[in-house]
């Protein structure tokens, strides 16, 4: 014996499942359509002002010139412009991950969108999938033209014998990346104004630590261990093995960097999940987070 929602009783409860498969279905939908919206922005964003579209395009291209001669003129094996233009691709993501992901709250509480996402019938996690799916979009679309034309300028041959394995490696490593700034945009949103110094804090540090322009293990055992912790850092090292087919330049076997990469993506989305809901209960009780210059 069941009860329905106005206190009816019934024999078989379908009434019930019916209405909860309805709330369901119900909000799926909320939260699909506020995903959407809010990449809806980022993809669109990709046809913005022209000159400023050029100006992501082209400048990463004098980056990439400076360490390519820089090689060059040491001597460096050629496999190192690859890694050159392999880590501009990867900077792209971060430095995405980092303003667009991590600090972004903090910006929309500035302009009033955070009471928005707050109040309505949906997740937050909904927003931030968007934002996460329009970021990708948004990044890949400019730093595919920009490595297309690093490597025809620089002659760079990738020597690839498992694209599925590179594409794999590519697609765990985003996923982790952007797991990271999920989580970390609810603890961005706490220390307020400080958000803007957090991002630079962990841009310069984590070119170095990942070994976005240089093998790893370079760094020695113990601090290449240590930055293993950084997403990057994994995708990066199994990146270059994969791509370059050497894997002696390498600092761990893929295979343990894609188990790393797993672990750290699933204890990431995890995390975004568990610190938007303590922002949500702080949020509650201090009442005080979507309030501007905090």
């Amino acid at each position: 014996m069941n009860l329905t929602a106005t206190g009816t009783e019934t024999k078989t409860g379908r009434p019930d499942r019916a209405k909860s498969a309805a709330t369901f279905r119900e909000g799926l939908r909320n939260n699909y359509k506020a995903a959407w919206g809010r990449a809806y922005v980022r993809v669109i964003g990709v046809n913005r002002e022209l000159s400023w579209v050029l100006l992501d395009i082209f400048l990463p291209l004098f980056s990439i010139a400076a360490y390519v001669y820089l090689y060059r003129s040491m001597g460096a094996p050629r496999a190192y412009d690859g890694f050159v233009i392999l880590g501009a691709l990867m900077t792209a993501y971060w430095l995405n991950v980092l303003w667009s992901m991590a600090a972004q709250f903090y910006w929309e509480r500035e302009i009033g969108h955070l009471e928005l996402y707050m109040l309505a019938p949906i997740s937050p996690m909904a927003i931030l999938f968007g934002m996460s799916f329009g970021g990708i979009f948004q990044t890949t679309v400019r730093a595919a033209v920009t490595v297309t034309m690093g490597s025809l300028i620089f002659g760079v041959r990738f020597q690839v014998a498992d694209w599925a394995g590179v594409v794999g490696v590519f697609l765990l490593t985003l996923v982790s990346l952007y797991g990271l700034g999920m989580a970390a945009a609810s603890l961005y949103l706490v220390y307020g104004r400080n958000a803007w110094n957090l991002s630079n804090l962990f841009q310069e540090p984590v070119y170095l630590l990942s070994g976005v322009n240089f093998p790893v293990k370079a760094l020695g055992f113990w601090v290449a261990a240590a930055s293993c912790l950084i997403p990057l850092t994994l995708g990066m090292d199994a990146l270059r093995q994969l791509s370059f087919g050497d894997p002696s330049i390498g600092f761990l076997p893929v295979r343990w960097e894609v188990l790393g990469l797993t672990v750290i993506g699933l204890l990431t989305l995890v995390g975004a999940w568990a610190a938007l809901k303590w922002l949500e209960d702080l949020a509650k009780r201090q009442g005080r987070l979507t309030l501007k210059w905090q």
